[in-house]
C-alpha cells in the first residue's frame, strides 16, 4: 500500500492542478477543511462531487467489551463521522 499523501504534497498537487501559487492553493484547503467541519459539527452533510458524502451519525448507548480484563461495560450515546464513497470514485479505482 502506498504511502498517504501529506498536506504538503496535497497543497503542491493543488496549486499545480489550479495553476496558482501554493498559498493560495493552501488557503483554498483550508478554507475546504473549514466549511465541512462546521457543516458536520452542526448536524449537516457535504458531499464533495466524485469524492463523496461526509456526515455524521449518532450510536447509541451500548455495551462493549474491556479487552484487557474482557469486563462487559456501558458506553454512553456518542456521535461518529462517516464518510460514503462515490459510485464514480469507487469505478475509477476498479475499473
Amino acid at each position: 500500500m502506498a504511502k498517504p499523501m501529506t498536506k504538503t504534497q496535497l497543497v503542491t498537487a493543488l496549486a499545480d492542478e489550479m495553476g496558482t501559487d501554493k498559498k493560495s492553493a493552501s488557503a483554498a484547503l483550508d478554507a475546504i477543511s473549514s466549511v465541512i467541519t462546521k457543516e458536520v459539527a452542526d448536524g449537516g452533510a457535504v458531499t464533495l462531487p466524485g469524492v463523496g458524502k461526509i456526515y455524521c451519525r449518532e450510536r447509541p448507548e451500548r455495551m462493549v467489551r474491556n479487552p484487557a480484563t474482557g469486563e462487559q461495560i456501558k458506553k454512553e450515546a456518542d456521535k461518529v463521522v462517516k464518510m460514503t464513497i462515490a459510485k464514480a470514485l469507487k469505478d475509477s479505482v476498479n475499473g
